[in-house]
């Protein structure tokens, strides 16, 4: 069949737009069993004040045989939705960020759900490792905005025990399971801010996790290389992102940045002039890294425990495997 290049196409129908999309409920999920430093001493060697010096943690959360990350994502999503009063049946979006679903298919968000009950979602993984949530944020957001979606539950769970050396010392005292979730709906006042994302493609094999000689698959980074690019470029992308919301520094009531590294976070913080008590950079400390978990996770746990302000700007970066970053300001429930 031919046509004439000039001839006249038919105008495709474009959607209603939305305002905006704003979160409206959180919740978080951490497994039972606790993994302490002092554990790891027993199969590694290290020491406890070893890794309380290079990263700040102190235990991190393992998950038990037969939890996985859409076990962890339905008990996050769970609660979620609990906190934002919103039944299953009003979901119209799941979107699931990890790079530990050791089920390739279905996804993580499909078997939620299964799960939950929920009718004929729109239902995927994103894959960018520690700055996947963000990522999905955004998906989700703009989702509301075009009327794709009307309800959207945005989680991010890890299993990353899943993938770990524990005879590689360098890792294995940073690896941790968890996940956590948002509900977001559409809304006359913005309450997401656009993102600001990208990659560091010469980065792309800092942050892995691969087999290494019939090994593995295990994670695996080189962290001089995170820590350089995180205290020299992870700066001046937050000052973009509170930039892209039309804010500034002063406006930002909470920075939760990946909780990759205690180390790491502290001189971000202060790069950026924040106040001590705006910075959260302690779920590290008994969380671990959870990679894209890290940030719902924390905001889930500070909100229940009443430590974030109702209505507070949040400032979200996440940064890690891929070299992926992303981030936005977001106003909290």
């Amino acid at each position: 069949m031919s046509t004439t290049p000039d001839a006249p196409r038919p105008a495709f129908r474009t959607a209603p737009l939305s305002p905006g999309s704003r979160i409206v409920g959180t919740g978080h999920h951490r497994p039972e069993r606790v993994m302490t430093n002092q554990d790891l001493e027993q199969l590694v060697e290290t020491s406890d004040e070893w890794i309380r010096q290079r990263t700040g943690i102190e235990e991190r959360h393992v998950a038990a045989d037969g939890e996985g990350v859409p076990e962890m994502a339905i008990a996050a999503a769970r609660a979620a939705l609990a906190d934002a009063d919103v039944d299953p049946s009003e979901v119209t979006q799941i979107i699931v960020a990890t790079c530990s679903n050791e089920e390739r298919s279905p996804s993580a968000a499909g078997r939620v759900a299964q799960a939950l009950g929920i009718p004929a979602p729109s239902a995927f993984e994103v894959g960018a490792a520690c700055s996947g949530f963000e990522h999905a944020l955004a998906v989700a957001d703009m989702s509301i905005r075009t009327g794709a979606s009307s309800v959207s539950l945005v989680i991010g769970a890890e299993k990353l025990s899943a993938f770990t050396d524990y005879s590689d010392r360098t890792t294995c005292i940073l690896t941790a399971d968890g996940a956590g979730a948002m509900v977001l709906r559409a809304s006359e006042e913005p309450g997401i801010a656009p993102v600001v994302w990208g990659t560091e493609p010469e980065l792309a094999d800092a942050v892995t996790i691969n087999a290494v000689d019939g090994e593995g698959p295990y994670f695996a980074q080189q962290g001089r290389q995170v820590l350089g690019w995180a205290l020299r470029e992870a700066p001046g992308i937050a000052r973009r992102i509170v930039e892209a919301a039309g804010l500034s520094i002063e406006d930002i009531d909470v920075f939760v940045p990946h909780q990759a590294n205690l180390r790491m976070i502290e001189p971000l913080a202060a790069s950026l002039g924040l106040r001590e008590d705006a910075v959260v950079a302690d779920d590290i400390i008994t969380s671990g890294n959870t990679s894209a978990a890290t940030i719902p996770l924390a905001i889930s746990r500070l909100r229940e425990a009443g430590r974030i302000p109702a209505g507070a700007t949040a400032l979200l970066i996440g940064f890690g495997g891929g070299f992926a970053w992303a981030g936005q300001v977001v106003r909290l429930p």
